[in-house]
């Protein structure tokens, strides 16, 4: 394939704007979280789902992108490209972890006050690698590899997914590629009915159990985008920006299933969810056709700012459950500032995309070619 063929390859830009969809849930759901007592009452209840969802995107737009490429990239062009694209931010989320670390003390994490700057200094260093800290380096209180930076735990998965795929999966055929998601998916499927939480939430801790949801939630998803990308033949859908949104925000808002007494049943309700409609939301949005401009722009707005807000709004997050849980806010009280910090949360990726990240990574480029 010739590069002139490589850029006409059609842009799922509808898949970015899901993409944008789901980073903003994720904001809403952890600025909610923040008033929820347990599992049992979180508003927006499904939002953890989006790290998988984000998983299997990846997954398909990787194999998109890359599959018909390898007879002329190499491993270490690949590894420069996924570097380039993912990196800068990763820098920029643990730099704002950073200057916001010392605003968040509070009840939830009292000993902030306490940790020397040269610590906080050295955390920071290391979350730039995205190497992931042991529950002895944790500095906050929540056993997090990633202690400035919550989220950074899913982008440490993330590579480990981009190097199994650029190493070895990518030489799999589709039946091997489709035994590997089978057990995947028998996998997390365990994983989510047995959980003694009911759910797949975790995987941000150094730890036995931790790394298990990790890999887990993981596996199923992203190699599962790439069997999807390899199998389908895309059709095209009316409305699908439409249709494939609402579908992702209902599987998002769906209210606990089971109660504290069948905890099972909202595990299964998760992995069946990642496991069968989150192929569906992306081959519905995979065969839409933005047919006008406003809808292009909105699609580009929201996958433009997907990435920044998710691995930047986190810094904030702090702030917010911090002062809900010392000042003891109800919801009613906190929305105006909850919703501040939403607004804010957007600001700060897109002036951190605009200003920083597109022209670092068009630097990076020209050095790299």
């Amino acid at each position: 394939m010739n590069s002139a063929s490589v850029i006409s390859k059609p842009h799922y830009m509808i898949l970015d704007g899901l993409r944008g969809v789901a980073a903003i849930i994720v904001v809403i759901f952890h600025l909610f979280e923040a008033h929820a007592t347990s599992h049992l009452d979180l508003i927006i209840n499904h939002g953890y789902l989006a790290v998988d969802f984000f998983f299997m995107l990846s997954g398909f737009v990787i194999s998109y992108a890359y599959d018909d490429r390898w007879h002329k990239l190499t491993v270490r062009d690949f590894f420069k490209r996924r570097l380039i694209r993912l990196q800068p931010m990763v820098v920029m989320g643990s730099i704002i972890g950073a200057l916001g670390f010392y605003f968040q003390d509070s009840v939830l994490w009292p000993g902030i006050h306490e940790v020397p700057v040269w610590q906080l200094m050295l955390i920071m260093v290391i979350g730039f690698t995205l190497i992931p800290v042991t529950p002895g380096m944790d500095i906050r209180g929540w056993q997090e590899m990633h202690p400035l930076n919550g989220p950074g735990w899913s982008l440490f998965f993330e590579y480990i997914a981009n190097m199994m795929y650029a190493l070895f999966v990518r030489k799999f055929s589709k039946l091997a590629l489709s035994i590997l998601v089978v057990f995947s998916g028998l996998a997390l499927i365990h994983l989510a009915v047995s959980s003694p939480a009911g759910d797949v939430i975790g995987g941000w801790t150094i730890d036995g159990l931790q790394l298990r949801i990790g890999f887990t939630r993981l596996m199923y998803p992203f190699f599962a985008g790439l069997l999807l990308c390899r199998v389908i033949k895309v059709k095209t859908v009316r409305n699908a920006f439409f249709w494939s949104s609402l579908l992702l925000i209902v599987v998002f808002a769906m209210p606990r299933i089971g109660g504290s007494e069948h905890l099972w049943m909202n595990g299964l309700y998760d992995s069946l969810s990642i496991i069968f409609i989150f192929p569906v939301i992306i081959y519905i949005g995979a065969g839409g056709i933005l047919k006008d401009k406003l809808s292009e722009k909105l699609c580009k707005f929201l996958g433009d700012i997907s990435y920044p807000i998710y691995i930047t709004h986190y810094p904030l997050i702090y702030i917010y459950t911090g002062w809900v849980a010392t000042h003891k806010i109800s919801l009613g009280q906190g929305w105006p500032y909850g919703l501040a910090a939403l607004i804010v949360s957007v600001g700060i990726a897109y002036a951190c995309l605009k200003w920083y990240d597109e022209p670092l990574r068009k630097w990076l480029n020209r050095q790299r070619a």
